[in-house]
This record gives C-alpha cells, structure tokens and sequence, in this order.
C-alpha cells in the first residue's frame, strides 16, 4: 500500500497527461500486474457455482488440514484435464449498491492442487497454499489467463457504475492496483476498455450563509477492465490524481479523451 501510495505522488501531475490511446499496447509491467491479480482472485457469478463445486474431504491420512505439499482426498466431479485445480473458500457476496441484486460471489484463494488418482475420492496433491486447507474447501478448474496486449476502442453505450471492492482488504488504492466493479459482459463492459474514475463533490457549509453547498465532482484517475464476469468486472488502476477508494464512480472514456 505504501508503495502504491508513493507512486500515486509522484505521478499525479503528470497522471491524466500520459494515458495509454485505444488500440496501443500495454506494457509490460501492466501485463505482470494483471497475471499476479488474477492468481490470487477470483469472481463466480452465482453462489452456487461453488457450493456445488467439488470439495476436499481429507488430508492424507484421515488428517483435517493440508499443507503446501501434502495429499487431500475429495469428492466430486473430478478429472485429470486439466491437471491443476484451484481450491476456493466462499468469500464476500456482491450486491448492486443501488438496487441490491445479488451480483456475484468472491472465491477466496486457498492455493491450486494437482489431480493424482481417481476414485470414489479422488487424491490431488497440494502445490500452493496461502492458509491451510480445510475440508469443505471447494476446487475449481482454473482459469486461462488474460491474453490482453492492447486497449480496446471505446465502447458504443455510455456505461457508468461504482466501485464496490477493493480485493485486497485496504480501504484506498493508487496506481497498478486492482478493483472491484459493479458491472460486467450484459452491461457492455469488455477487457481492455479504459474507465474514467469520478470522485463525488463532498458538501460543505457556506460560512455566510450557512447553506450547503456541493462541491463540483473531479476525475480522480483512469482504470483499465482486465477481467469480465457477467454483472461484475475487475478494474487495474492505470493512473490517479488522488487515492480511488470504494463507492467512486466510473464511467467509459470518450474516443476524443
């Protein structure tokens, strides 16, 4: 985060002056962002999609937990195309801010397991973990990863929305970090569109005459969508004047900006 933060700073005059043009290719350090981001995090558009996911049942050994390296034994639909799994615990549950649909639910990484043998419980062995393995964690094939090189042209609809997450638990984000938004494919949205980010106005009281007045609305920073699900979207911040933070809007870049 501080990091984030000091790189935020230092580019914030320059941070709207030097935005990537539709059509031109990301770089490399972009590119790696979104790869790391993506290992880590995962949407499912329905809670169900995990809740009737295959589960692990066992460690090696009747044992409760797995660790990096061990064998888990679990039960479900499971077979050795594609090799690796991702195992997901149910995280938070996206609902539209405005009009309280459900959206869509976070799976929680826990690591990724290779597939062994197949059984009435089939065996994998843990490769990666980033807490312990518990039984009842669910395993999903994982996801190819983003071939984004370039920034797709503005989109014909003008789309507008919020940020409703920040995956990583902080409460503000600056350049190259990743969001959470409240829209996806059925609105419009497509990996590679470029959003502008708008902070709201806050109210302030006139001293003189003691009304409240709103303070005019600023465009804050620019993201980049980089994962589409159907009501949800991620969002990789590109460039920022000030720290993004949950509940800032966004809407689509015009072609002339």
């Amino acid at each position: 985060m501080r990091k984030s933060l000091l790189v935020l700073l230092l580019w914030a005059p320059f941070a709207l002056a030097v935005l990537p043009q539709p059509g031109s290719r990301l770089d490399q350090a972009t590119q790696q962002a979104i790869q790391r981001f993506l290992l880590h995090n995962r949407i499912l558009d329905s809670p169900l999609d995990l809740d009737n996911a295959p589960y692990i049942v066992a460690a090696d050994a009747g044992r409760v937990l797995g660790a990096n390296g061990e064998r888990v034994h679990a039960r479900g639909v499971l077979d050795a195309s594609p090799p690796a799994y991702g195992i997901f615990r149910r995280g938070k549950v996206y609902n539209d801010p405005e009009t309280q649909e459900l959206l869509g639910v976070n799976a929680d990484d826990i690591g990724t397991a290779r597939f062994v043998t197949a059984g009435d419980l089939t065996t994998l062995a843990v490769q990666r973990v980033t807490q312990e393995v518990r039984p009842g964690d669910r395993l999903l094939r994982t996801e190819p990863p983003v071939q984004l090189v370039r920034l797709a042209p503005p989109p014909s609809p003008f789309i507008q929305g919020q940020i409703i997450d920040i995956p990583k638990g902080v409460t503000q984000v600056g350049v190259l970090d990743a969001v959470t938004l409240n829209k996806g494919r059925r609105d419009g949205l497509v990996e590679g569109q470029l959003l502008a980010v708008i902070k709201t106005g806050t109210a302030v009281r006139d001293i003189l005459t003691g009304a409240q007045v709103k303070l005019a609305d600023e465009r804050a920073g620019t993201l980049l969508v980089f994962r589409t699900y159907e009501k949800l979207s991620y969002g990789l911040v590109l460039s920022a004047s000030r720290a993004l933070a949950i509940t800032d809007r966004f809407e689509t870049v015009p072609q002339a900006q």
